[in-house]
């Protein structure tokens, strides 16, 4: 949410929009949602940086943003297609989810469990129990990592599974999936990716299945430490990262129970 007057809105008139270009994008395989919740920007001051409200999804229209706003003057937007999300009464959390660095966040599909139980943002993402798995590691070791942090490197946007900010480097750590990273294909690509991120700075480590299921504790932490111990531990202070582009959310944050 970084915009008061979407807010106003959302309280007023209980529904909120989200461009149906960034939801085939971002959450084809993960819509539709049951509940929506909302990442604060600086615009709302001690809410900032935190997500404090969420609500049921009563209702869900695709409709024009012309229908949407009929009294706006006509621009190069009025015609896109939008999904009108009708809720309910928004309700607030009784702590805040809040996120340690101040950075890009579009969307981030969750559960019901996972939202209730979060203490920051990065405890929401639900992209794989290998992930998963190896965050739980992570935060026991109190290691600060970013969960899907979108860096872009020789013009190319990734996702990394887990950005690590050290004094003087940077760890993108990947958790690859046992059939995903099996097809050679795929491989190529990550070839690809991988020299980029290097190129942009980027020290790549990448765990398998079977070293995270087995031996996360044993063997992906103790390489994950010396790494960090390379580029003289972990970073002091905090990165902005600041986004502007209404229509792709990118300071926006939903949060999606699949039950």
């Amino acid at each position: 949410m970084n915009n008061p007057f979407d807010f106003e809105l959302l309280i007023k008139k209980r529904w909120y929009r989200i461009p149906v270009i960034s939801v085939e994008k971002w959450l084809a395989k993960r819509w539709p949602p049951n509940w929506l919740a909302f990442y604060m920007t600086n615009a709302f001051g001690s809410d900032a940086h935190s997500i404090n409200y969420f609500a049921e999804v009563i209702e869900i229209e695709k409709i024009r943003r012309s229908d949407l706003f009929p009294n706006e003057p006509k621009n190069d937007r009025s015609a896109r297609y939008y999904f009108k999300l009708t809720v309910s009464s928004l309700k607030k959390l009784p702590f805040p989810i809040y996120s340690r660095r101040f950075r890009r966040i579009v969307f981030i599909p969750t559960t019901w469990d996972k939202f209730h139980s979060a203490v920051e943002v990065n405890d929401l993402y639900d992209e794989s129990k290998l992930e998963d798995r190896l965050w739980a590691e992570l935060k026991r070791h109190d290691i600060p990592a970013e969960r899907q942090e979108f860096v872009t490197a020789r013009g190319n946007e990734y996702a990394l599974d887990f950005a690590i900010y050290c004094n003087e480097g940077k760890l993108d750590v990947e958790a690859d999936g046992d059939t995903w990273h099996a097809n050679p294909q795929r491989a190529a690509q990550d070839n690809l990716r991988d020299n980029d991120l290097k190129t942009a700075g980027w020290q790549v480590l990448r765990f398998n299945g079977d070293q995270i299921r087995e031996k996360a504790g044993d063997y992906c932490l103790p390489i994950i430490t010396e790494n960090i111990n390379v580029y003289k531990g972990l970073e002091d202070g905090k990165k902005v990262i600041n986004s502007q582009d209404d229509d792709i959310g990118g300071y926006q944050q939903f949060l999606f129970d699949d039950m």
